[in-house]
């Protein structure tokens, strides 16, 4: 596609359209300058991401960082005509200066998820990888939103919790878990069966980020369709539970969901700013520090304002699916949940 068709793609998104955090992509409107940091930029989500975050024009400064490879990706991204400045950072050495000033991290670092594999598998190597970050989280930015993508979600963002805390900077508002995906795989799979516009569906999603602990909500979908049958719902939520063993399995060991995680972090991040900007009644879904179920970490509809939550909204009326799914999933999170505090507790 030609840019000047992509321009013009972007700038005609709604804010529930695809593409609604690229829209002011060219506009002169006067924002606040922003820094942003990506942890784990030259990895497989996390170069797409720092191109889409190149192309926000709410970022001002884009740090990239990795333990190698970066000065390269920086060095690339860096030519995208946009407004903001990029600077690579590679090692630990480097990490702080990467990090200071930030208004945004998000964090994508870590090893994917190949077949076979389940994301507990992932466990012993990123959770150790998040746990280092967030020290120097906790030392350089400590007033910093922090959007942690690294698996398993439903235990990284606890332990990132527990990290903050020794650290004595732990603020329940500005740590989020990346659950955007899941939204995003539901409208997409929810639009296509329903032979509804993708740009006007909207599919709150909550639980956790895996398997059976992602619970869409299709009975609150928007716009509503009274052609799917039980069935069909049923179908497509162990589809959007099961989205990332799909791409797992369909790039048959050659990676995991990297596009479209660099995609659905990117309409996370280009949410936390417009919240830091003041813009009004910002909604997305996120895994955070929650008290509408008994876990003390779930994901829900959270409005998002300029110290980060704002609120943390219910889960509205259930479908008796619904209901039956949310008993379900609670043993699995709650052990999730456990295993990241235990893990920050003895290591």
């Amino acid at each position: 596609m030609a840019m000047r068709s992509v321009r013009s793609a972007l700038r005609s998104g709604s804010s529930s359209s695809p593409s609604h955090f690229l829209r002011r992509c060219y506009c002169s409107e006067s924002v606040p300058e922003r820094k942003v940091t990506i942890l784990g930029a030259a990895g497989g989500i996390g170069q797409p991401l720092a191109l889409l975050m190149k192309i926000n024009p709410l970022v001002s400064n884009l740090a990239l960082y990795d333990i190698a490879g970066t000065p390269g990706v920086a060095a690339d991204v860096s030519h995208v005509n946009t407004i903001s400045q990029v600077a690579g950072f590679m090692g630990e050495d480097q990490l702080g200066k990467a990090l200071e000033g930030s208004d945004v991290v998000i964090i994508p670092a870590g090893v994917p998820r190949k077949p076979g594999m389940t994301r507990d598998d992932l466990f012993n190597i990123n959770a150790g990888i998040v746990k280092s970050l967030c020290i120097a989280i906790a030392k350089y930015c400590p007033n910093a939103l922090v959007n942690v993508i690294s698996n398993p979600v439903n235990s990284t963002v606890p332990i990132a919790a527990e990290v903050f805390k020794k650290a004595g900077t732990f603020d329940e508002k500005k740590l989020f878990g990346v659950t955007t995906l899941d939204v995003v795989r539901a409208k997409t799979f929810y639009a296509a069966k329903a032979k509804v516009p993708v740009s006007e569906v909207n599919v709150p999603v909550v639980g956790g980020h895996a398997g059976i602990t992602i619970l869409p909500l299709f009975s609150q979908t928007t716009p509503k369709s009274n052609n799917l049958s039980d069935e069909d719902i049923q179908a497509l939520t162990k589809r959007t539970q099961d989205g990332g063993t799909e791409v797992v399995e369909a790039k048959a060991g050659k990676g995991s969901a990297t596009l479209s995680m660099a995609y659905a972090g990117a309409i996370f991040a280009d949410a936390c700013l417009k919240g830091l900007n003041g813009v009004p009644e910002v909604v997305e879904c996120s895994y955070v520090q929650s008290s509408i179920t008994e876990l003390p970490f779930f994901s829900s509809k959270v409005r998002l304002g300029k110290n980060g939550v704002e609120e943390v909204l219910g889960l509205g009326p259930l479908s008796d699916y619904e209901k039956e799914g949310l008993e379900k999933l609670k043993p699995d999170l709650k052990a999730s949940i456990e295993k990241g505090i235990k893990f920050a507790a003895q290591s």
